[in-house]
């Protein structure tokens, strides 16, 4: 009875460890956009401007994204500022 016990006590420290490590492997995964790399996105999140974009410059935006499998995505990628004439 008491090894069943003890056998029983250790599979559920087991497996909560395991929940554990599954929590981490649910962080979103960065990376920095290059031209024709696809995208699964089935929903965006968040879209971060660059932080320049009232200017008529280049700037890093970033975007967080869940695919089709639900794992969370986040990209960099650069996009034009908003040029527009006064």
């Amino acid at each position: 009875m008491k090894r069943s016990i003890a056998i029983l006590a250790v599979a559920a420290a087991l497996t909560s460890f395991g929940a554990f490590a599954d929590t981490g492997s649910n962080q979103p995964v960065s990376s920095n956009y290059e031209y024709g790399m696809p995208l699964d996105v089935a929903k965006v999140i968040s879209i971060t401007p660059a932080s320049n974009a009232a200017d008529c410059q280049v700037g890093t935006a970033h975007m967080v994204y869940v695919d089709h499998q639900g794992q969370k995505h986040e990209v960099d990628y650069r996009e034009m500022g908003n040029c527009s004439q006064q």
